[in-house]
């Protein structure tokens, strides 16, 4: 047995170094052509298809415009005539540059808040907790401006103003541990 392996490898090795045999791959051809017949293959991206992709990209095109342009949302007072609310400006000079810190601190805290996907639903919570602070503070106007300036009104609207600004401050706090932990999640 040993010997029958032995001369079948040289006789394999004889084979190789010859070549293959005439007309071995057009049998091969043959063969294959057989086992998978050739059938006419449609064209990969017909008209239909097209369409259908264009269709499904307006579709995903609107419902992302619906999605971002709701969370933007504008804050609106109560319906009371503006020019004949009083503000904390009128009833004293003082009050006026309280008022005018705090507006303008929140508006600048407001303007450094960077909305992105990740942190959207966040921004949207707090946004909610500032609408609802907003209509507080302008129902007490209406009471400032209906029963005159006193100390619990006055200290309540200032301290509105203060809850939104720490509001925010602890939104982009929160905003900062956001962007902290996927930092190290990115690293990782």
């Amino acid at each position: 047995m040993a010997q029958d392996l032995k001369k079948m490898f040289e006789e394999d090795r004889l084979k190789i170094q010859n070549g293959m045999p005439k007309g071995h791959e057009a049998r091969f051809l043959n063969k294959l052509e057989e086992e998978i017949p050739t059938t006419s293959i449609k064209k990969r991206f017909s008209i239909w298809n097209i369409a259908a992709s264009i269709v499904v990209l307006l579709g995903l095109s609107f419902g992302a415009y619906q999605f971002f342009n709701s969370s933007v949302e504008t804050i609106e007072p109560d319906v009371v005539p503006v020019a004949t609310l009083k503000s904390l400006g009128d009833v004293s000079p003082d009050l006026k540059k309280v008022e005018d810190y705090y507006v303008a601190n929140i508006n600048l805290e407001l303007a450094n808040v960077k909305l992105t996907p990740e942190n959207k639903d966040l921004f949207d919570s707090y946004l909610v907790r500032l609408e609802e602070l907003n209509k507080e503070y302008n129902r007490l106007s209406v009471e400032l401006t209906e029963h005159g300036p006193n100390e619990l009104t006055v200290s309540a609207l200032i301290d509105n103003l203060k809850l939104r600004l720490n509001l925010l401050h602890r939104l982009k706090e929160q905003l900062r541990e956001l962007n902290t932990s996927e930092d190290l999640q990115n690293v990782s």
